[in-house]
């Protein structure tokens, strides 16, 4: 019989589909769950509802380390942050995508398959993936046949397929980041109720104290955190920690999502507020002004072609090398202030600093002031001859 590789994270949606690929396409289906920082737990659930489906093969792909070192620490450099918050989900979609072509293509697989609906933007994100890195068929059975949450549990009770009856909402969690959608949350007129956070302490019961954390940077990554040096994949997990507990990295957003429809989302991205604002502290000391505006505008590029599903586009590499060659003088330490959800910044040295403090000093003496005279008339003439013009 011919396989197909299912990716899988025991969820409704990937569980229902074991079943109707069976069914309904004839195939023996290999589930793959790469592990990109979610719950021990989520992990051993979908390992346990994949045996209680009888699957004759499942894959867990420990990426996490993959996942930090080079897709987080891309989005670090390039400050990867869409509509007011880091790329958490979107980010980890090409790296799972890619997971799940190797085990298909090591199964010698007709086709890979994914429980997206229609109406999210995980269908783009692993079928442009899919389509670009390999020639797998593409099978999508909850969007092919059209069904609903409601259709999907009636299907499964019919067939007597285990479902976890204990989940409220749609959660995505990995290392960089928590997502949170559905149920009272759709109606962006509801109150997110508390029990939805899991890293973030609320800001009234957070440390009454401020507390001060020193960033270490080399070339634009994270390399130390409070004078302790350790791999990228630890340090987020500290991050997140200290973060957490200052109530760092709670947002509520309307997002835009691809298919043009409007979605209330909740994030948790305590570690990634912190690193990225010690981040953008650093480069507004080491890089010019051109520098910074470029910077910025690529960043919201770079932002952009994640969440939409171009992690393959060539620009993105283009622009990997771009920051790469930036990033360079993004070396030094940051010191950031948090209390009670606020982040900022209160320290900063590196080598590469362009700030000269004997010149900016008022009791410099060595630069004559009556200098910039002659700049200061020369200064928006163009604006100035237009003004005499108009009047």
């Amino acid at each position: 019989m011919d396989k197909v590789i299912l990716a899988f994270s025991g969820g409704l949606d990937t569980t229902v589909c074991v079943k109707l690929l069976e069914e309904n396409n004839n195939l023996e289906v290999v589930t793959v769950c790469v592990d990109v920082g979610q719950p021990k737990e989520e992990l051993e659930k979908a390992e346990k509802v994949a045996k209680q489906l009888n699957v004759k093969k499942h894959y867990t792909i420990d990426a996490k380390e993959e996942f930090a070192n080079d897709y987080i620490a891309k989005g670090i450099k390039a400050n990867a942050v869409y509509e007011g918050y880091p790329l958490s989900t979107a980010i980890a979609r090409p790296l799972i995508a890619m997971k799940t072509i190797e085990i298909a293509e090591k199964e010698n697989a007709v086709a890979i398959a994914h429980g997206c609906t229609g109406k999210g933007n995980d269908q783009f994100r692993f079928e442009a993936v899919i389509r670009s890195m390999s020639n797998f068929d593409i099978i999508a059975p909850i969007r092919e046949l059209n069904l609903t949450r409601t259709e999907e549990i009636d299907y499964a009770k019919k067939h007597k397929i285990p479902l976890s009856s204990d989940k409220l909402y749609s959660i995505d969690e990995n290392i960089w980041g928590r997502s949170i959608e559905g149920h009272i949350l759709e109606d962006p007129a509801n109150e997110p109720p508390e029990e939805i956070y899991k890293w973030t302490t609320a800001p009234v019961d957070a440390n009454e104290k401020v507390e001060k954390v020193i960033i270490e940077f080399e070339k634009g990554v994270p390399i130390a955190i409070n004078e302790k040096k350790m791999p990228l994949l630890d340090l987020i997990g500290v991050a997140n920690e200290i973060a957490g507990k200052n109530s760092v990295g709670r947002i509520d957003t309307i997002e835009n999502r691809m298919v043009g429809l409007k979605s209330r989302e909740i994030y948790e991205v305590p570690g990634a507020i912190l690193l990225i604002s010690a981040h953008q502290a650093l480069e507004e000391l080491v890089l010019t002004k051109d520098e910074l505006l470029f910077a910025e505008f690529m960043s919201t590029k770079y932002a952009d072609l994640v969440y939409t599903a171009l992690w393959h586009e060539p620009l993105r590499e283009d622009m990997d090398q771009a920051i790469d060659y930036m990033q360079r003088r993004v070396s030094g330490k940051v010191v950031m202030k948090l209390f009670k959800g606020s982040v900022i910044p209160v320290s900063r040295k590196s080598k590469y600093s362009l700030h000269d403090i004997d010149q900016i000093s008022f009791e410099d003496k060595e630069n004559d002031q009556n200098e910039m005279e002659g700049m200061i008339k020369h200064h928006g003439l163009q604006a100035s001859i237009y003004q005499k013009l108009n009047k």
